[in-house]
């Protein structure tokens, strides 16, 4: 019995060698058709674009699918971190709004500061030049007695009897001097009497403090009042110790014999103030004396 080779080749066998052939044919064909195709779009660029956009079309759907999962696995991968890292980021935030509002606080306490700078600018652009400007170190605000520290003294030119005002009003006037400090006399103390009018038709009154933060308006003549709330007071420029026409308060009630005022210039809320000279040097001199309430 004659045994058949396990392994033959394809000599062998007349199909085989005609597969054989058949390959080699197509696959030289194929590398011929792919010779010109790409010597025809070398040399016509457009050549193939309706068959290029045909292949596009039918693959479309499968790599709009595939974006879609790299884009939910994305949106999932980016969740899960977040979640682990949300308590960090979290903290990042609160600390950078704490850091912002802090900003804003200061932004806004400058922008106030310039504002009042402004204001004391505008004072100095009167004819009577301020001697000084300076702040208010500190005032009585528990006490019935109202003083406050100025922090400017006899180096700065300030003498006994000057009078101090803010920009939106008069706050009282030098009681004491030192080289570098000086102790203020406010409008509002028991013992302070200011000669004062009604702004809008020189009604004559006195504003004498009540050691409460607020003005007792005592008309100079007796009969009908003629105050009323919102009337706007100044100095009347009597007795040269003070200005005329400085704002000193704005009627809040009626009394008998006059009204209570309100302060214009608040010395809890004022910082800078501007010093000036005395209307009469004389009346400066004598303030240095205890001054008594002047009568109605």
């Amino acid at each position: 019995m004659v045994s058949t080779p396990g392994n033959r080749r394809p000599g062998h066998s007349r199909r085989a060698q005609y597969n054989t052939f058949y390959n080699y044919l197509l696959a030289v064909g194929g590398l011929g058709i792919g010779v010109v195709l790409l010597l025809v779009s070398l040399n016509d660029s457009g050549a193939f674009a309706s068959t290029r956009a045909a292949a596009n079309g039918v693959v479309a759907p499968v790599a709009v699918a595939g974006a879609e999962a790299r884009h939910e696995s994305t949106s999932w991968f980016a969740t899960l971190a977040g979640y682990f890292t949300r308590g960090s980021r979290v903290a990042a935030l609160e600390r950078e709004v704490s850091e912002a509002r802090v900003k804003l606080a200061e932004q806004a306490a400058l922008k106030d500061e310039n504002a009042r700078l402004k204001a004391l600018l505008a004072l100095s652009e009167s004819d009577d030049k301020p001697v000084a400007f300076a702040r208010l170190i500190g005032s009585t605000s528990s006490s019935t007695r109202r003083f406050a520290t100025l922090s400017a003294g006899s180096n700065q030119g300030v003498r006994v009897g000057m009078g101090v005002r803010s920009p939106l009003g008069l706050v009282g006037r030098v009681l004491e001097v030192g080289t570098s400090t000086s102790r203020v006399l406010l409008i509002t103390d028991t013992e302070s009497t200011i000669p004062v009018r009604r702004a809008v038709d020189g009604v004559q009154a006195y504003a004498t403090g009540q050691g409460d933060g607020t003005l007792r308006i005592r008309l100079a003549a007796t009969g009908i009042n003629p105050l009323r709330k919102g009337d706007a007071i100044v100095t009347s420029g009597s007795g040269g110790l003070y200005r005329p026409n400085e704002a000193v308060a704005v009627v809040v009630s009626l009394i008998q014999d006059g009204a209570i005022a309100r302060p214009l210039s608040d010395p809890g809320m004022t910082e800078y103030v501007a010093v000036e000279r005395a209307f009469d040097e004389a009346a400066a001199g004598a303030a240095a004396m205890p001054e008594a309430p002047v009568a109605p």
